[in-house]
């Protein structure tokens, strides 16, 4: 088969492989990008309902869970959310906030890998879609032979850019991990972030009768916690919070659900006391949660539906201590399938935080979320996308 020869080759044609070719092709370098799928940055056209939650406004890297908590912190602040929104308002691409910092474009995610798109055909570099990659070898000259179903390319520099295992209906798969193990490379154990939580038969059969419903909440686990919305669905628990959450969780943990942040219910009860002592609690309740939530409250929470003059003192407590601190162990979570991202794989250590290039074997490079980087919901695993994707690009 023909060899044919390149600078650079990126395989995986996402956020990140996108970005690292556009760099590479501006400066000089003759790139080629290679993806087993129909079209680019499949991801990024299905995110953020089909409006791309493109980055935030509140980039830090306290905001990534790496094994190397500095790791992140040279690719971002190479690149920043700034930059990138400049690059969006450089193309004209019309934008809002949505809640905490998060870019949404106003039209359609496509103008998003238009961007890109246009950013890879401007510097020349070159594409191939529906390319199965068969081996990657490195030459004793250095450079490295990718065959493919296709064509053999061999390159200067490789970059990996292929993702992490969330998503496989979109053509999520292991290769990055294969190949950064046929180099010698540590891959951290893998897992679902960013997920529902599933429940145990039990509590399930019971939320299932109030799901659609969303209701504002702080949730806590291990040390940490998220404000934001929680929807209960069939299957269990989503929305914000449940999925900001579910990063920092591990199987067997009691996850705690404050239902009620913002306001005190003892002291709720309290007040009503001297107002209108007659009121049941099922009607005061009803006044922070949907009617039929309550009931289900009531239910697994086995409170008695009484008039609150005649709750005492333990009934109250017993009340709050529920409503502020609802125990839920989850049985599971709903794994890859839904998962907006992949925490662990490529341990960080094997890479020079400053290029992503691999410090073992010169020329190799793996960005995105191949690396055991995981940004919050909300902008940030796409942003760690454009800043790695820049550092590698601009160093090959």
């Amino acid at each position: 088969m023909k060899v044919l020869k390149y600078d650079v080759v990126v395989i995986g044609a996402g956020a990140a492989g996108l970005m690292a070719a556009s760099k590479s092709g501006e400066r000089g370098k003759k790139t080629v990008i290679l993806d087993h799928a129909k079209q680019p940055g499949k991801k990024i056209l299905i995110s953020g309902g089909g409006r791309c939650n493109f980055t935030n406004y509140y980039i830090e890297s306290e905001k990534y869970l790496c094994e190397n908590p500095h790791f992140c912190k040279s690719a971002l602040n190479q690149y920043t959310q700034w930059d990138f929104i400049a690059l969006v308002e450089k193309y004209n691409i019309p934008y809002h906030e949505k809640t905490l910092g998060q870019l949404f474009c106003d039209d359609s995610a496509k103008e998003i890998v238009a961007m890109l798109i246009s950013e890879c055909e401007k510097s020349a570099v070159n594409f191939s879609y529906q390319t199965e990659i068969l081996s990657i070898e490195k030459l004793v000259s250095g450079e490295f032979l990718v065959k493919t179903s296709k064509a053999d390319y061999q390159c200067q520099s490789l970059i990996i850019a292929t993702g992490g295992l969330s998503m496989p209906k979109l053509g999520a798969t292991p290769f990055a991990y294969k190949i950064a193990e046929q180099f010698g490379l540590e891959i951290l154990p893998t897992r679902a972030g960013l997920v529902p939580f599933t429940l145990d038969p039990a509590l399930k059969d019971v939320l299932a009768e109030v799901s659609g419903i969303s209701t504002n909440v702080i949730v806590t686990t291990n040390n940490t916690s998220f404000a934001e919305d929680m929807l209960i669905t069939h299957r269990g628990l989503s929305g914000p919070a449940i999925l900001q959450i579910s990063s920092y969780w591990n199987p067997g943990d009691i996850v705690e659900v404050d239902l009620l942040p913002n306001e005190n219910i003892q002291n709720i009860i309290t007040q009503a006391l001297s107002e209108q002592p007659n009121v049941s609690i099922k009607n005061l309740l009803s006044k922070h949660f949907a009617k039929r939530f309550v009931e289900k409250l009531m239910d697994l929470f086995e409170i008695p539906n009484l008039p609150i003059k005649q709750l005492n003192h333990k009934q109250v407590q017993s009340i709050a201590d529920n409503i502020h601190s609802w125990k839920i162990k989850p049985s599971g979570t709903e794994g890859y399938r839904t998962a907006e991202v992949t925490i662990g794989g490529l341990n960080t250590n094997n890479l020079s935080s400053k290029t992503m290039e691999v410090k073992s074997v010169s020329g190799l490079y793996f960005i995105g979320e191949a690396i055991g980087v995981t940004g919050w919901l909300g902008g940030y695993n796409f942003q760690w996308a454009w800043s790695s994707g820049y550092v590698a690009g601009i160093n090959v």
